[in-house]
């Protein structure tokens, strides 16, 4: 509410002025004129026609249960017409190479501003894309190195410029009057009988002198030149001293140098008494090196692209890895000898046979046994057999089996896969050879992407690869604290103005522990979504209405302060931010909250409260209102797993950012991973331990990070990563085929006594094979019609009716229902439609704990966000019988959850950890942290600051450690912290 008094005003009228003082009044703002987006029944999904005002220019959430129609509103109906909109208004050549977004079911949208999104999804699995590319930083970096760069030749790191006679001369003429100065011209290297014609053309020109091999002669004294090496030869020009009136002397002779030296010139100051130069330079008429005549391309911003053929390094094609045949999985097994299938590709081999022949031959020669086991081979044995060689001995029967002299050419078993891999076009076999690769850094470019030429240029004395590997911090003070000259600054300043905005944004939207060269395909979905609102912010645009995707995924508290900064900052623009999330800090820091349910799925769709944060807290009918005003809470256990006694030990864990830490994991337990974003939990947990487990339990061949020693697994008998990757990338993938319930559902249709008197089998109810699928859509339900430069359109099949099945399949029924009906129902209605089959019932209530009631069976795998991905894999490995000896690892599981759906997912895991088994989680969200058995908090900061143990212990342990940024805000949800053990 503001407030305002008016002054007195004076009006002039004609000669009078008159002066009236306005009585003190009170004026209210009111809000209601403030602009508004108004929505009118809005169907998108499962939108139950609700008509919904959200004010412009405000920080908006919307919030509300997992399903409950959030992003139907948000994404679906809010952005998607926007998106509609804009793209409708250019024209339709421009249309057709833009994303073409059908039209919403909602009566009407009025207050509409162009729409952005910045959703949770990286930017794919390019291997190609860095952070640098994607947030065009790299672009910047290109164009600076290209205009300002200092080329220097990768042999001898002499730097290269271009520099002309004048240049030369005025260099020159700067030396101390009465230097003695002499000028050579490079006239080759030769090997050859020819030598003494060419010294005749040297006289024949008029020079006198020459030096050879450093010594220096007279053109009619020279000493015999032996063949059996290369001479260098270099032709004295002239001999001057610096004085008055020499510059035109000295011009004319370093232009002849240049002549004769093709472009290159040595100039030495001698001194009569010295026997070698005192010093020396070596000059260029074009980008080459003096001395030693590397040559460099024009350096253009394509140069310094590893996406390009002129930029790329030629090894690895601008990737920075090759893939190699790893020796380790060729042969899995070192206890087994050749013979018994130590080489799998192999397995076990019969002497009689032709490799069975050829090896023992090569075992004859080198002295070895193949039946000793591959460990205890020579070393040397080892590596022929991998590699090849050439091999030969005097007591070995030749191939033929004669005695004598024996010759034995033996190729390898690397190099032979190889180019069975580069000649074959058979796809099968590449999969199958694919799967004993490992990729390396290349051995060319060191992993730097670029060829030599583009790593030759430096600024500042750093390579443009040096640049990105630092972190967005250090880069941003590299380039900060550039030393430049007058040309270079004029030409540089628009440069690296651009480029400091867009560095300091991404530092604070919290990700400067990110290097430029990071590979994006790497990055978390948080992450790819705070980059995009750096971006954002940097455009500096108003007027725009702005749609987020969970922003705070994989943010510490700390960090999540500082987004919360940037969206006010982008809202204090003049733009309308709609952030979907349920982060009771971000909730608290909107000025307008949309609470939407009450349910999931069918039950959901609803505004069930709007308001200021304030007025959902009291609302009594809203689900969040009541966690934010601590009215329902999750609790805190009353005692915290001891474990089973035994330990899972990872020691000397380095890779990245970790210091060589070692981490001790309680097994029976739930133990949680925290710190601040860049600490290295996923390092540790992910890309360390996990490879290093699966590679023991489960015959992974995943690359693992580098660490000392691991013991402890053999207490466990498998390890299972629960990630949110999709769980299928075609809409044939849905709930039911990949919990494997369709399966048995297609199982009893096949036994109904309908299906069995038509001899109908399960395959007959798959909507995947011929048989029982619609063979107009191919079991798809839809027919694709290419609409050119409108949105491709989806008809409903008019065969089957978007049945998916024909006519005879859906004859056969259970309750009424057919197999189409079945998979339209939600889990909760398929639940108790199937109470009397236990099988089919068991797995869907393992769906119904999870918290995904409300999916569909039949629901595409492409709709699915990352937390239901992530609740299906968890509801599938649920759903098995429980051995009590697995380890259960999870990244940030409550991505996407509601706060009961927080409540549910605790649940779940502690019913994992009772029946022995062991979870381990990545997580920030303190609700989970709390509840957890043992914290192993990392940091103290992110990137290199980060990757040590900061505090580690039960959840009121690690609250008490004062350097732990964690411990900070888990003290508050810790009641009596000083009476709990």
């Amino acid at each position: 509410m503001r407030f305002f008094s008016l002054a007195p005003v004076q009006v002039a009228a004609g000669r009078f002025t008159l002066t009236r003082t306005f009585p003190l009044a009170s004026f209210r703002v009111d809000h209601s004129m403030e602009p508004h987006i108004v929505i009118r029944g809005a169907r998108q999904h499962n939108l139950k026609n609700i008509d919904v005002s959200i004010p412009r220019n405000r920080l908006v959430v919307i919030t509300g249960v997992s399903g409950s129609g959030k992003s139907s509103l948000a994404f679906d109906t809010l952005y998607a017409e926007g998106q509609r909109r804009y793209v409708e208004s250019l024209s339709t050549y421009a249309r057709q190479f833009l994303e073409q977004l059908e039209k919403p079911d909602v009566d009407s949208i009025e207050g509409l501003s162009p729409a952005i999104a910045i959703e949770q999804a990286t930017w794919g699995r390019n291997p190609r894309s860095t952070v640098g590319t994607v947030t065009e930083i790299y672009d910047y970096l290109r164009l600076l190195f290209a205009r300002i760069g200092t080329p220097h030749c990768p042999t001898c790191h002499t730097p290269i410029r271009a520099q002309s006679v004048q240049e030369v001369v005025d260099e020159l003429m700067h030396q101390p009057m009465g230097t003695k100065l002499q000028v050579l011209a490079p006239v080759g290297a030769t090997q050859t009988p020819d030598y003494k014609q060419a010294f005749a053309q040297l006289r024949k020109a008029g020079f006198v002198r020459v030096r050879v091999d450093g010594m220096t002669y007279d053109l009619d004294r020279l000493p015999p030149l032996g063949h059996d090496k290369p001479h260098k030869i270099d032709v004295v020009v002239d001999r001057v001293v610096i004085r008055d009136g020499v510059r035109s002397r000295l011009a004319d002779s370093i232009e002849l140098a240049f002549r004769w030296g093709n472009g290159r010139a040595y100039v030495e100051a001698v001194e009569d008494s010295a026997p070698t130069a005192v010093k020396s330079w070596a000059f260029s008429q074009r980008p080459a090196c003096p001395h030693c005549g590397f040559s460099l391309p024009e350096v253009t911003p394509r140069l310094f692209s590893f996406n390009s053929p002129h930029g790329a390094c030629p090894e690895c094609k601008g990737l920075g890895e090759v893939k190699r045949f790893d020796p380790e999985l060729l042969v899995p097994d070192p206890t087994l000898s050749v013979l018994d299938g130590a080489v799998s590709l192999w397995g076990r081999i019969d002497p009689r046979t032709r490799l069975g022949t050829l090896l023992q031959q090569l075992a004859r020669i080198l002295d070895f046994s193949l039946a000793t086991p591959w460990e205890r081979l020579p070393e040397q044995a080892r590596q022929v057999i991998l590699y090849g060689a050439r091999t030969s001995s005097s007591s070995a029967d030749d191939a033929e089996g004669k005695g004598g002299s024996a010759s034995l050419r033996y190729a390898g078993l690397i190099p032979m896969l190889e180019r069975r891999l580069s000649r074959s076009g058979n796809k099968r076999q590449h999969l199958l050879l694919e799967k004993y690769q490992r990729a390396q850094e290349c051995p060319a470019c060191q992993g730097q992407r670029l060829r030599p030429e583009a790593l030759a240029v430096r600024l500042g004395g750093r390579t443009i690869a040096e640049l990105c590997a630092l972190s967005i911090p250090e880069c941003c003070s590299f380039l900060a604290r550039l030393e430049l000259g007058e040309f270079e600054r004029s030409v540089a300043k628009p440069i690296l103005a651009e480029l400091l905005a867009r560095l300091r944004f991404l530092v604070e939207v919290g990700v400067g522990y990110l290097s430029l060269s990071r590979k994006a395909d790497t990055l978390s979905g948080g992450e790819a979504q705070r980059i995009r609102l750096a971006g954002q912010l940097g455009a500096g645009l108003s007027g725009v209405l702005y749609i987020l995707d969970e922003p705070s995924i994989g943010l510490h508290q700390r960090d999540n302060e500082r987004l919360l900064a940037m969206l006010h900052r982008l809202r204090d623009l003049g733009n309308t931010v709609i952030v979907v999330e349920h982060d009771p800090d971000t909730i608290a820091a909107a000025d307008y909250v949309i609470d939407m349910g009450p349910g999931a799925g069918t039950q959901g769709g609803r505004i069930v409260a709007v308001g200021t944060p304030e007025e959902i807290r009291s609302h009594p009918e809203s689900l969040t209102g009541q966690y934010l005003s601590h009215r329902r809470t999750i609790p805190v256990p009353e005692r915290r797993r001891p474990g089973s006694g035994n330990y899972l030990r990872l020691l000397g864990a380095k890779l990245h950012n970790l210091k060589s830490i070692d981490v001790t994991i309680p097994l029976g337990t739930i133990t949680c991973f925290t710190g601040v974003s860049g600490a290295g939990k996923s390092s540790l947990v992910l890309d360390t331990l996990y490879p290093a487990l699966a590679a023991r339990l489960n015959e992974g061949r995943q690359p693992e990070g580098p660490f000392r020693e691991l013991s402890g697994w053999q207490f466990l008998d498998k390890v299972i990563q629960i990630d949110q990757t999709p769980i299928g990338k075609t809409p044939r993938s849905n709930p039911a085929t990949y919990t494997g319930v369709f399966d048995d559902i297609r199982e009893w249709f096949a036994q109904l006594p309908d299906a069995r008197a038509r001899g109908f089998g399960a395959g007959r109810f798959s909507f995947n094979v011929a048989g029982g699928r619609c063979e107009a859509c191919r079991g798809e339900g839809l027919l694709r019609v290419s609409m050119h430069f409108l949105p491709d359109v989806f008809v409903t099949c008019d065969v089957c009716r978007g049945k998916r099945y024909e006519r005879e399949t859906l004859e056969v029924r259970y309750k009424g229902k057919n197999v189409a009906d079945v998979l339209n129902l939600t889990v909760a209605e398929a639940l108790d439609f199937f109470a009397a089959v236990p099988h089919i019932q068991h797995k869907l209530r393992v769906l119904f704990e999870v918290g995904l009631g409300y999916l569909g069976l039949g629901q595409p795998a492409p709709t699915l966000s990352g937390g239901e991905a992530q609740r299906l894999k968890l509801a599938k490995e649920l759903a098995r019988r429980s051995t009590g000896k697995t380890l259960y690892i999870l990244d940030e599981p409550t991505t996407g959850l509601h706060f009961e759906d927080v409540r549910r997912l605790i649940e779940v895991l502690h019913r994992l950890a009772d029946a022995g088994n062991t979870v381990v989680i990545i997580e920030h969200n303190l609700e989970v942290v709390k509840v957890a058995d043992y914290v192993i908090d990392l940091g103290p900061e992110g990137g290199e600051a980060g990757g040590r143990i900061v505090a580690q212990g039960i959840p009121e342990e690690v609250a008490r450690v004062e350097g732990s940024y964690t411990a900070r805000y888990l003290r508050r949800l810790l009641p009596r912290l000083d009476e709990r053990s």
